[in-house]
C-alpha cells in the first residue's frame, strides 16, 4: 500500500514563508493566500509564481482547503 502525504495549510504555511510572505503560525490556507496577495501588491514577491506552479503541479495530493485559496485568491492575483 503506497501511503501519500498531502500537501496541507502548514505545508502551504512554510512554502510561503521560504519566499518572504509573512503568516503567522496557525494562519488557515485563505488567510495565508490573502497576505501573501497583499505583499504581492504592495512589495512584490519574484517567487510566488514559481511556487504556485509547484504546487499545482501536485494539485492531485492537494488539501481541497490549500487548493481552494491558491485557485481563488493566488492564481487570480498571478494572472493580473
Amino acid at each position: 500500500m503506497m501511503i501519500v502525504e498531502l500537501i496541507d495549510q502548514d505545508d502551504f504555511r512554510n512554502r510561503l514563508l521560504e519566499i518572504g510572505v509573512p503568516v503567522p503560525a496557525g494562519s488557515g490556507p485563505e488567510q495565508a493566500a490573502r497576505i501573501a496577495v497583499e505583499v504581492l501588491a504592495t512589495r512584490g514577491l519574484p517567487h510566488l509564481a514559481e511556487t504556485v506552479n509547484g504546487l499545482m503541479e501536485r494539485a492531485d495530493v492537494m488539501h481541497p482547503e490549500v487548493r481552494a485559496a491558491i485557485e481563488s485568491h493566488l492564481l487570480p492575483a498571478l494572472a493580473s
